[in-house]
């Protein structure tokens, strides 16, 4: 099992590593498997890492990042040579990208708590996110909404998390806002991501993905769209100001 590096430091830009097998998923692009990873897989509406890897006589761009049973494979740029396997490789991280990622990401969070329904599905890029709402009406005042998002980036609020087993999750549901993706389980523990102390909560729900380790770091978001998206689904998009 490929040790998601990621999760211990999200700001982690590179680690040397070993290639422990070939994997197949990339299709024509060639893909590898990993010891540990900084590089994030793509789930839970978060996208995979792209990079570059780097071993003795070679490299080769990475284009995508993903899970291959328990393990993580880098996928290669199509024709890349392949490093051997047992090869020492180091990855470097398309940083800019993934930070841009972690910032939106942690927004979506704080959009959760400023619109508390029940999530129905989402998504993220370097450019923007989005949540679906179980939500019958549109909200009547966006500037409300986005105005809320941003006072709440603006107080700077710690970003923590913690772990809690397997049965005390299913103990808690309460915790679990998404509806379609439910929080990976089987491992015998689930991590939870803390938006402000424990004093002073704001959110804390399970979450595998990278975040910024305060909410000043997100920067000033702009609502979007709100689109219904069936009966009782609303999707409601956020943008970067700058």
């Amino acid at each position: 099992m490929t040790q998601p590096a990621y999760q211990s430091d999200a700001y982690a830009q590179s680690c040397t590593t070993t290639v422990t097998r070939h994997s197949e998923i990339g299709g024509d692009s060639g893909g590898v498997v990993v010891a540990a990873s900084v590089f994030y897989p793509s789930g839970g509406g978060q996208p995979g890492d792209s990079g570059r890897l780097t071993w003795d006589g070679g490299a080769a761009e990475v284009t995508d990042t993903r899970k291959d049973g328990d393990d993580i494979a880098l996928i290669l740029a199509a024709g890349a040579d392949l490093p051997p396997v047992g090869a020492a490789v180091t990855m470097t991280l398309d940083w800019s990208r993934r930070h841009r990622h972690m910032r939106i990401h942690t927004a979506l969070h704080l959009l959760s708590v400023v619109i508390p329904l029940p999530v129905t599905g989402g998504a993220i890029t370097a450019e923007k996110g989005r949540l679906d709402f179980d939500m019958v009406d549109a909200p009547e005042d966006k500037q409300q909404i986005e105005d809320a998002l941003n006072a709440l980036v603006a107080r700077d609020l710690a970003i923590s998390e913690s772990w809690i087993t397997d049965a005390e999750l299913a103990a808690n549901p309460g915790l679990v806002k998404t509806m379609s993706v439910r929080p990976p389980t089987g491992q015998g523990r689930v991590r939870l991501v803390r938006i402000g102390s424990e004093t002073e909560q704001i959110d804390l729900q399970p979450c595998g993905g990278t975040h910024v380790r305060s909410t000043g770091e997100i920067g000033r978001l702009r609502l979007g769209k709100i689109e219904k998206k069936g009966k009782q689904n609303r999707r409601v998009s956020i943008h970067f100001a700058d």
